[in-house]
């Protein structure tokens, strides 16, 4: 760059004011690697690179040491802490071998002052700083969300495979000893295979999940009592190696009801987890049904402490969670997804000196439907 006119925040000025800031203008010379200013000097005046390359760096909090901006022959910088009249707010620093002018504080108000020009040209001048600062600073953000979601989703995923492992794991030891008969080996194996197939199952509802796919091709009219019947099985006998007790407290309704077994079940599995992870002591879990007109209802309580009322309209969010030093709710995230790929819903209803209560509808199937499974 030759003169000042060549920049152009200054090239649209008018000669009276070019004159006064070039009359003012210190040439200065800056080595690589030089620090021109420091964060926290005072803004004692702007800057503008003849040549060379200089880097706008700071500190935002706890975050490490970041390059904001890097400015070339023409740019001005310096020019918020001399408006302002404030401290600088960052590091300017020479990446290459530089040359700037440098024009105190002083002459460039004072030029202000007789150029309105001038005044609009620093405005836009800072406008276009700051959009480019929030853009660097909502990419850094972004990125540091991004991995915290990971983490929190990768934890979520951990926490609930914990849960089959265990089991499995338990019941490994169990066949292992020397006073188990074939019979218990047999349900061992059994247990076991049921486990692997949670497994799987919870991989492919976290896969879901995450690609938002819909189940309804996979949905079929479904005999809901056998449903129930056979995964309250399942859930007993898992139950048990935690000392949690289930209990139904009424039959379920012999009604069909249009559903996935596996997804539906994983809905079932999470929920009766959960209360047993509320119970480390152990303690009973009940289901209860309601048949109304064109829907089903299902109830899961434990005898947990229950659920403060501050926790209820996130419990549903991804990664909200309550009481667990593992998990992020993200099962519960799951378990919302699956009720409304049914064409139901789910809640959670709280009620002095109970434990957790959890509800969910489906619809029952209409007239006309393909002939019933039975889970």
């Amino acid at each position: 760059m030759g003169t000042l006119a060549d920049s152009p925040c200054f090239a649209a000025l008018p000669a009276p004011t070019l004159a006064v800031l070039a009359a003012a203008a210190q040439p200065r010379r800056y080595p690589a690697g030089s620090l021109i200013f420091r964060q926290g000097d005072p803004g004692d005046g702007v800057y503008v690179v003849r040549e060379g390359l200089v880097e706008i760096a700071g500190q935002l909090g706890a975050n490490p040491r970041q390059v904001f901006s890097r400015l070339g022959p023409g740019e001005l910088f310096g020019e918020m802490a001399v408006i302002e009249d404030q401290p600088r707010s960052a590091d300017a620093v020479a990446a290459r071998d530089t040359t700037a002018d440098f024009i105190p504080r002083e002459a460039l108000l004072a030029a202000v002052r007789l150029s309105p020009e001038l005044a609009l040209s620093l405005l836009r001048e800072i406008s276009q700083r700051l959009r480019e600062f929030n853009r660097h600073y909502l990419a850094d953000l972004l990125h540091a969300e991004r991995l915290a979601t990971v983490g929190w989703f990768a934890r979520s995923v951990i926490h609930d495979l914990k849960n089959p492992l265990n089991t499995i794991s338990l019941t490994a030891e169990l066949t292992a000893l020397d006073t188990a008969t074939p019979a218990q080996r047999q349900q061992a194996r059994e247990r076991i295979r049921r486990q692997v197939v949670r497994i799987t199952d919870l991989v492919n509802a976290v896969l879901d999940y995450t690609q938002g796919r819909s189940a309804d091709d996979d949905l079929s009219p479904t005999d809901y009592a056998a449903f129930i019947t056979q995964t309250a099985a399942e859930l007993r006998a898992d139950l048990e190696l935690r000392s949690v007790q289930l209990e139904l407290e009424n039959a379920p309704p012999a009604v069909l009801v249009r559903l996935d077994p596996r997804r539906l079940s994983r809905v079932l599995h999470n929920l009766a987890h959960n209360a047993a992870d509320a119970m480390p002591g152990g303690g009973r879990l009940r289901l209860r049904f309601a048949s109304e007109p064109g829907s089903v209802t299902t109830e899961v309580e434990d005898t947990g402490p229950g659920l403060p009322p501050e926790v209820a309209d996130r419990l549903f969010e991804p990664f909200a969670t309550h009481g667990k030093t593992c998990g992020t709710g993200l099962g519960l995230a799951i378990c919302k997804k699956i009720i409304e790929d049914h064409d139901g819903r789910i809640w959670a209803r709280i009620e002095p000196g109970r434990g957790a209560i959890f509800a969910f509808s489906l619809p029952v199937a209409q007239p006309g439907q393909t002939q019933a499974r039975t889970g």
